[in-house]
């Protein structure tokens, strides 16, 4: 016999946007809760990384084009709910991962739907904020370096922005791969930037990085723009540049052709086998992600103020459930 005292709630609580702008178009809605889909789960989440892409999708609308939408890649939770044809997981597994970039937004939300195969088991010694700042800077990291650059033993690595979401991977995943690595960063990032074992860090902000640093087997570019093509310069003949900023790369290619080396853009990609492999590695003690402030859901707002900044050491992270 039902009880017909029981309410079962149909909405959930969202950060979303009506129009484009600064942070402060950025408000809490209710929204409907989502239901698993073929293959996919529902994840109660209790935290959610954010990364630069989505403070340049608030603001430009990039790929997802006009709001309303919820933004959010990251998300570590625990499953609530699977579809059709879903094997790997069942309710109460507690599981972090990527939504499948960039169509797959929705995190910054109570609860989420996505592909079963986007997940991956959360370590048991990964406090769920950790495990909400992981996914993209994991898979963006370990994809430009080891999939598409393959770094080897005794390369030389260069990542700019070595204190940033990303850039703080790279350094720790291109030594785990037996590199050396040279990241750039402001002087008080410095000790930082060694403390994740960089074997030498440049102030970008007072030397001319193409100028001093040489014989770079494999360079990753965060920032874009005229730091894009000046990259190609440190490259040893053969060498790569891996540029995380799709767009407009006609002139880089061209110089790259002239230079001998290689030049590639790339977007992350959901990719349970990388996102196991990242995971493995915060496991075995290799990889640590950094994080540099939480705010509750609410205060979405107040994080993309800070985000703005591009000053953020590590990741910025949403908790939504204690």
């Amino acid at each position: 016999m039902s009880d017909k005292n029981t309410t079962v709630t149909t909405t959930m609580k969202a950060i979303s946007q009506d129009t484009l702008g600064a942070p402060e178009v950025l408000q809490e809605v209710e929204v409907p809760r989502p239901k698993p889909g073929i293959g996919q789960i529902v994840v109660a989440v209790h935290a959610a990384g954010l990364n630069p892409t989505d403070y340049k999708h608030r603001s430009s609308g990039l790929f997802l084009g006009e709001p309303p939408f919820v933004l959010g890649w990251d998300v570590s939770g625990v499953v609530e709910a699977v579809g059709l044809g879903v094997a790997l997981f069942k309710p109460g597994d507690e599981v972090l991962g990527m939504l499948p970039y960039p169509y797959g937004a929705g995190s910054h939300a109570e609860y989420v739907a996505g592909p079963a195969r986007a997940f991956v088991p959360k370590p048991a010694g990964l406090s769920h904020v950790e495990a909400g700042a992981l996914p993209l800077v994991g898979l963006t990291a370990w994809q430009a370096l080891v999939d598409i650059a393959q770094v080897a033993p005794g390369q030389r690595v260069l990542v700019q922005a070595a204190a940033g979401g990303v850039g703080h991977v790279a350094v720790q995943i291109a030594k785990e791969r037996g590199a050396y690595v040279i990241g750039t960063a402001s002087a008080a990032k410095h000790e930082f930037v060694r403390g994740l074992g960089a074997d030498e860090v440049v102030d970008y902000r007072t030397t001319d990085v193409a100028a001093e640093v040489r014989d770079i087997d494999v360079a990753l570019d965060t920032l874009g723009g005229e730091d894009r093509l000046r990259s190609l310069d440190v490259l040893k003949p053969g060498g790569i540049l891996v540029s995380l900023l799709p767009g407009q790369f006609g002139d880089v290619a061209a110089r790259a052709a002239e230079l001998g080396v290689r030049a590639t853009d790339m977007l992350v990609e959901h990719d349970q086998a990388g996102m196991r492999a990242v995971t493995e590695l915060v496991e075995s003690g290799k990889l640590t992600v950094h994080v540099a402030d939480t705010y509750p859901l609410a205060e979405a707002a107040k994080a993309h103020a800070e985000g703005d900044t591009g000053r953020v050491t590590g990741k910025l992270v949403l908790t939504v459930r204690p």
